[in-house]
């Protein structure tokens, strides 16, 4: 009866760490879904703002340029000053994307907490089976 009572007691451990394991990674999924869509629509809310902006800025720049000789100068310029500024942007998001933490770091350390656990409890009833073997 010893046997049966602790197979139900290691099954009801089991089930409880599985358990949390879950509880743990849904509650990061909520975080990075709740994340990403604030992230996006602040993204698309700055890209449309900024586009408005940066349209009505070069109409103004071409317009004031555009009686005199310097029209083709300045919107080279134009062209030039939005070609660093995206390639800053890019490569910003790129260095965003490249630091950020990983996503379920949380769930995935206590997985290989848990996998570590494992592998010493199999050692040690290694060891006890075989007590002729430990060194």
């Amino acid at each position: 009866m010893a046997l049966r009572q602790s197979a139900g007691q290691l099954a009801a451990t089991l089930v409880s760490i599985v358990g949390t394991r879950l509880e743990l990674f849904s509650i990061e999924l909520a975080e990075q879904r709740v994340r990403l869509i604030k992230v996006m629509c602040l993204t698309v809310g700055a890209i449309l703002c900024l586009l408005l902006a940066l349209l009505v800025v070069s109409l103004l720049v071409a317009l004031y340029f555009w009686p005199t000789e310097y029209r083709y100068l300045a919107l080279g310029l134009l062209a030039l000053v939005y070609l660093f500024v995206g390639l800053g942007l890019a490569w910003w998001v790129k260095n965003e994307l490249c630091t950020n933490p990983v996503p379920f770091e949380a769930t995935l350390d206590e997985l290989k907490r848990d996998l570590a656990l494992v592998n010493r409890l199999q050692e040690v009833d290694r060891a006890d089976r075989n007590p002729g073997d430990a060194p």
